[in-house]
């Protein structure tokens, strides 16, 4: 007989409707609670969802003495760490929606709550579950590249600016860096490694979100919507990382792995004024090379798919924690651009380069 896995919901906005439609297509998987910090409205979910079993709390501490394997945390930003840390000293797994923290100091409580504890701490990240995603890792790790001494990733939307708990720097921290700045960082670095980072040398700007024409609460706009950053890396390996949320330009360019024998172009899928952004799939992907005495370049064919990629995240989650694998996205690798978005926001204010403060 198969193993049911229970499973908590913590924070009941938009994003848990999304974890819960992931874990309904999952036969193993049985939701038996929700909580939310709105008196009322993790009753009001449950039954909107169609979760009849499922007992509701007002607060998360309520929901972790529950019988439970694991939670989602779909809860605003300011809220992660506290309801990860619990939940992991709880002995619950915790998958926890990006971005991991709203500061370094919390990415590293966390992670130190998950080794204390010996439970998983996995951020969600669905892009790495596109076919292509994974070909990419393939073919930079490789070798085929030669040695990868530049990389140049980000991207930005012409106009997508979020509101409400988003534009908050208490709330969510960082802005465009933290809500589609870490999709690009994490797609970019899990693709080479993870390789640790030294210095940052970083501008920010709000000129969009603070200006009335643009942004209905530029009275509230407290974060940048725009960043751009240099990298440094061991191993004579620098990175080139912007964002935007809005700007008067299509593009701020494709993603870009420059090597010694040969380079890679790789644009995101997706169209339209808030497409642009590594939160999805990939569009294409270009080898530039020399071959036969002259410059060629080859067009690296997609894998087709049907998958959905939110899905996929939530299906990985669920069946490491049925089977006792560790965690799919280990928050050990998100602390490393937890430490970049935090020394990105050193940089900028101190108008200067700063190191990247990890932990030995």
């Amino acid at each position: 007989m198969m193993n049911m896995v229970k499973i908590g919901i913590i924070g009941t906005g938009g994003i848990a409707r999304a974890h819960v439609s992931a874990y309904r297509k999952l036969p193993f998987v049985q939701i038996v609670a929700a909580a939310d910090v709105i008196p009322g409205r993790a009753r009001e979910f449950a039954e909107r969802e169609g979760l009849t079993d499922a007992a509701a709390y007002d607060s998360h501490t309520e929901l972790l003495a529950a019988d439970l394997d694991g939670v989602s945390i779909c809860t605003p930003n300011v809220s992660h760490h506290r309801t990860a840390v619990d939940s992991l000293r709880a002995g619950k797994q915790v998958l926890l929606e990006k971005p991991m923290s709203v500061t370094l100091a919390e990415a590293l409580d966390m992670v130190k709550a998950a080794k204390e504890s010996d439970r998983m701490l996995s951020i969600g990240f669905q892009p790495r579950y596109d076919p292509n995603m994974k070909r990419l890792q393939e073919i930079v790790q490789s070798g085929r590249l030669g040695q990868v001494y530049y990389v140049e990733t980000g991207g930005g939307r012409r106009r997508g600016m979020p509101g409400g708990t988003f534009i908050s720097k208490t709330l969510a921290g960082a802005g465009a860096m933290a809500d589609i700045g870490c999709y690009s960082l994490d797609m970019a670095l899990n693709t080479l490694g993870y390789p640790r980072p030294l210095t940052v040398s970083a501008f920010t700007a709000n000129h969009f979100g603070t200006n009335p024409l643009y942004h209905p609460e530029a009275n509230k706009f407290e974060v940048e919507d725009f960043g751009v950053a240099m990298v440094r890396f061991e191993n004579d390996l620098t990175l080139q990382f912007k964002i935007s949320w809005a700007m008067h330009m299509d593009t701020l360019g494709a993603t870009m792995f420059l090597g010694t024998d040969a380079g890679l172009k790789v644009t995101p899928a997706g169209s339209g004024p808030w497409s642009g952004v590594w939160d999805g799939a990939i569009g294409s992907m270009t080898m530039f090379h020399d071959d036969f005495g002259g410059h060629t370049s080859t067009e690296v064919p997609l894998i087709g798919h049907q998958l959905n990629l939110f899905d996929e995240k939530v299906r990985d989650f669920a069946e490491a924690v049925r089977d006792g694998r560790p965690a799919p996205i280990p928050g050990e690798q998100i602390l490393i651009q937890q430490a970049i978005i935090d020394g990105v926001l050193r940089s900028a204010d101190l108008r200067r380069e700063v190191s990247v403060q990890l932990p030995v």
